[in-house]
């Protein structure tokens, strides 16, 4: 293996801790040590011991391949076993070692483990309302329509009504938020007076604020009265403060001692949280609580370690419902007889389902068609559509090489951030700033986040846009990269600096909360951050822009990858311009995200829950 200069800090002192718990060094524990921290600071839930037999490197970010250790797999599995840190499922050790020779840190197994039992369980709770209104009140939220094909929300509708845990996904435009919005209309109906504390939330104020303008806008179609209307909340917590952050610690407020007080919790952009974060949630739930989460399985995984809700669902069965659910539901939900297995039992399975119409995207948008062939990983199809005349919405560039692309990018940055630099009020520039957005797969490199942001930057400065010459200056956006649990700012809040007329024109950092309100802060009180004039595909996530320019790296990076293409060119709702080479493009729709866990397995293993092959 590489020798320890390569291990980061974090590594080196588990592992130093590690070695005056066991009382002496052993090699196999502190390669262990530095890999299981490498691996979940790469995303993994855990280490498998067999990966570092196959060349694959968790010890930096580049393409280098670490040698494989000495010893055998069998002799590091007993190695490591025998020392006093070491414990199997079960066993209060700072590291355990499953039987699929899957290393945790503790507290991540007991994180998967908590999730994949709560999960389970309450996929199994079915809360089936034999409440004879049911059928009445789905058919006035949910009309027939076409019936040649399924509807789709309104088979989210039933299972978010019969069901403890229901997942709904969908890509941008499918309308998850128009059908949660008639699932709270249609459990208020049916909790017949019976008052319903309902909770809405997000990962990130950014995505709150979203769904709190969606919500208030779905709100005025609903079928239903008025003062029924009003019980469906429009405050959108995030989780953070759903739960109830604590300063300075790792837990929260509400746990399995002190649950939430809702009935139903809903919890948008799903795909944004982490093992830990939706760990908290579930163990927090009151056990009659509802949990409904929508979120596009295709996107990125969360930023933090775990793919939870792609472990949830890669399954293939989100279209795919039990023999239970044709004979208590099937009437209602008009499916084919193809939609049902009668090999499967209900459960997780009767829990998921995916919305397939899109409501934002014509037929022939280009958006859609190249967001379905990069899903599909078919580079020749996306090729042919970036160069299609035809195709509405997208278009291809050819990325030139270092020296050349701060003039390349010139006309777009300034023609992208001059409207709502140019604007008279900090609201005004907020709305124009979601206009256009430069989206980059890596965020070191000349082709990454700092060097572009940069770049953008003196652009702008040298167009007299923006003057730059101390670090607060009127205009300039920046990103939270550290949570501040009392300002209540967390990694990924984007705000603007700009005069605060309330302050005699002070220069002021502005945030939107979670309501849609802006509220300032002094530059000076702010945690760390960044400027923003460029951002990174995964911070994008929660986000939508018109217009946006997805940047690719013309030479390869295992940070390109199929869902990192999809993510980023479905933050634009109008168009995107990809940016980038052939070969890059062709490398990034072959390569899938993976992350090692075993929350899949857990929550599919049980023979009556898992669906057949």
């Amino acid at each position: 293996m590489r020798d320890d200069a390569t291990f980061s800090p974090l590594g080196e002192g588990f592992a130093k801790l590690l070695d005056r718990l066991q009382g002496e060094t052993i090699p196999e524990l502190n390669l262990a040590a530095h890999l299981v921290c490498a691996a979940v600071n790469r995303g993994h839930v855990c280490l498998n011991l067999a990966s570092a037999f196959t060349g694959e490197s968790y010890l930096q970010q580049d393409e280098h391949q670490d040698s494989p250790p000495s010893w055998s797999l069998a002799n590091w599995r007993s190695r490591l076993l025998a020392s006093r840190v070491v414990g199997q499922p079960g066993e209060l050790r700072p590291l355990i070692l499953d039987q699929a020779n899957r290393l945790y840190l503790y507290r991540y197994w007991e994180y998967e483990k908590a999730l994949a039992e709560g999960l389970v369980r309450r996929s199994h709770d079915n809360s089936a309302s034999k409440n004879q209104r049911l059928a009445e009140i789905v058919e006035r939220y949910f009309p027939d329509q076409d019936e040649s094909t399924p509807d789709w929300q309104r088979v989210a509708a039933l299972l978010a009504a019969t069901r403890s845990f229901t997942v709904i996904c969908g890509g941008p435009g499918t309308g998850k938020t128009t059908t949660v919005v008639r699932i709270l209309a249609l459990l208020l109906e049916l909790s017949d007076h019976t008052p319903l504390s309902i909770a809405l939330a997000a990962p990130t104020g950014k995505a709150a604020a979203r769904l709190k303008s969606s919500i208030s806008k779905a709100k005025g179609d609903l079928p239903c009265r008025e003062d029924l209307r009003q019980q469906i909340p429009e405050d959108v917590r995030t989780l953070h403060r759903l739960l109830g952050s604590r300063h300075l610690s790792p837990y929260f407020r509400h746990d399995a001692d002190n649950p939430l007080p809702f009935d139903v919790v809903v919890v948008d952009e799903a795909s944004m949280v982490d093992l830990p974060m939706m760990a908290k949630l579930v163990c927090a739930l009151p056990p009659h609580a509802r949990l409904i989460l929508l979120g596009d399985k295709n996107q990125l995984a969360s930023v933090e370690a775990g793919a939870v809700l792609g472990d949830i669902c890669r399954t293939g069965t989100d279209t795919l419902f039990s023999e239970t659910m044709q004979r208590t539901l099937g009437p209602l939900l008009k499916l084919p007889d193809t939609a049902y297995d009668f090999t499967v039992e209900s459960g997780l399975t009767d829990s998921l389902v995916t919305l397939q119409r899109n409501y934002r995207f014509a037929a022939d948008s280009g958006i859609s068609q190249l967001a379905q062939a990069v899903n599909d990983g078919a580079s020749q199809q996306a090729e042919q559509l970036l160069d299609s005349t035809d195709a509405n919405g997208i278009s291809w560039v050819d990325c030139p090489e270092q020296s050349k692309l701060a003039p390349a990018l010139k006309e777009q940055i300034i023609n992208g951030f001059s409207p709502y630099l140019i604007t008279a009020t900090v609201a005004e520039a907020f709305s124009a700033f979601s206009r256009f957005m430069i989206l980059c797969a890596l965020r070191n490199g000349p082709f990454g986040v700092a060097d572009v942001s940069l770049m953008a930057e003196r652009i702008l400065a040298q167009n007299r846009l923006i003057q730059p010459e101390t670090r607060w200056y009127k205009g300039r956006p920046i990103m939270v990269t550290a949570n501040d649990y009392r300002l209540g700012l967390f990694n990924g809040d984007t705000g603007i600096i700009w005069p605060d007329p309330d302050r005699d024109g002070q220069l002021r950092a502005f945030f939107p909360d979670a309501s849609g309100a802006l509220r300032s802060l002094a530059p000076a009180r702010l945690p760390s951050h960044e400027t923003v004039f460029a951002c990174t595909v995964h911070k994008s996530q929660g986000s939508e822009f018109d217009q946006v320019l997805l940047l690719l790296p013309p030479h390869d990076s295992r940070a390109l990858t199929r869902e990192l293409v999809y993510t980023g060119i479905t933050r634009a709702k109008q168009s995107v311009q990809l940016w980038g080479s052939r070969e890059t493009l062709r490398l990034a729709l072959g390569r899938r995200v993976q992350r090692t866990s075993a929350l899949r397995e857990a929550i599919w293993r049980d023979d009556e829950n898992k669906p057949s092959a």
